[in-house]
């Protein structure tokens, strides 16, 4: 039985008062990661931004935020706290994301990965999405730049 089934979980609206925790995950899962500053902008923008929390301890999981526009998703940041991963939570978030994205009348959700990055594009193939494109030196990287791999998901 995996953590989703046993912890009961909530997924909703981010707020700013969330950014402290997620500002204590986000360093912590990548490298190269998104400011506060960011996620400020997106909230003030109006991206459909959300996070995992766990029902009972309240604690902050993981969280997503997309752009959804003229029938088109794009996921922009998807993370789960790191000693959480590859218990199913990344999958339960993504899922709900594209729920999320049907009920608002996309078609297409597009999102880019590392190619390095081995479990999330695992991920995503087994949710369906596919390779539509390469962004040559998109993300920074320890020497130089990384490619994205450009995936996107009918929906």
């Amino acid at each position: 039985m995996n953590a989703v089934t046993v912890t009961p979980l909530q997924l909703r609206p981010m707020r700013a008062g969330d950014l402290r925790a997620i500002m204590e995950i986000e360093p912590r899962a990548y490298t190269y990661y998104w400011s506060e500053g960011i996620f400020r902008d997106c909230l003030r923008v109006g991206y459909s931004c959300w996070v995992l929390t766990s029902r009972s301890t309240g604690e902050l999981i993981g969280y997503g935020v997309m752009s959804l526009a003229v029938g088109e998703c794009h996921v922009l940041n998807l993370t789960v706290r790191p000693e959480r991963q590859g218990q199913g939570f990344g999958r339960y978030l993504l899922g709900t994301l594209l729920d999320i994205a049907r009920d608002r009348h996309a078609e297409t959700v597009f999102l880019e990965v590392r190619p390095s990055n081995a479990p999330a594009v695992g991920l995503y193939r087994s949710l369906g999405f596919n390779e539509v494109g390469l962004r040559k030196r998109y993300y920074p990287a320890d020497r130089g730049r990384e490619d994205a791999l450009v995936l996107a998901l009918q929906l």
